[in-house]
């Protein structure tokens, strides 16, 4: 079904995930962007989930709080997200932030890939925190 952002869960419960929310929320990355919302599927799963899929599509072999698969066309946004829940736990410790601000910002860091942003040098990192941090700081009109 086109148009929609679908989320699953392997294996793992995220709690009170309100996923009208994160909808909404990242339907102003896109518009913000100039795309429209075509087929975007995230899916929540555990670190050794992920490390498998880094390893066979990526030849990773560690883990990784994200991997994005971008099926664009033109300016119709779609692609799949998978999300390890296990280092959203991690990073949110090893940050000091809430689990929950820590699972916004690496969903959002999905969505700004697909948009176009990258993040393997210094610079575009820096811009990539950039735009997590303007988008973290947009949700609150959502809730």
């Amino acid at each position: 079904m086109d148009n929609e952002i679908t989320y699953h869960f392997l294996d793992i419960e995220i709690p009170d995930f309100n996923p009208e929310f994160f909808s909404l929320w990242l339907s102003t990355v896109l518009a913000d962007h100039s795309y429209e919302l075509g087929e975007l599927t995230y899916v929540f799963c555990t670190d050794d989930y992920l490390l498998e899929m880094n390893r066979e599509h990526l030849n990773h072999d560690y883990f990784t709080d994200i991997i994005t698969f971008n099926y664009n066309v033109d300016f119709s946004l779609s692609g799949d997200v998978f999300i390890s829940y296990d280092r959203i736990i991690d990073h949110a410790g090893e940050y000091g932030v809430s689990v929950y601000d820590e699972l916004c910002r690496v969903i959002v860091h999905g969505v700004l890939h697909l948009v176009g942003y990258n993040d393997k040098s210094d610079q575009e990192q820096e811009i990539m925190t950039e735009m997590e941090n303007k988008y973290l700081n947009k949700r609150e009109r959502f809730t």
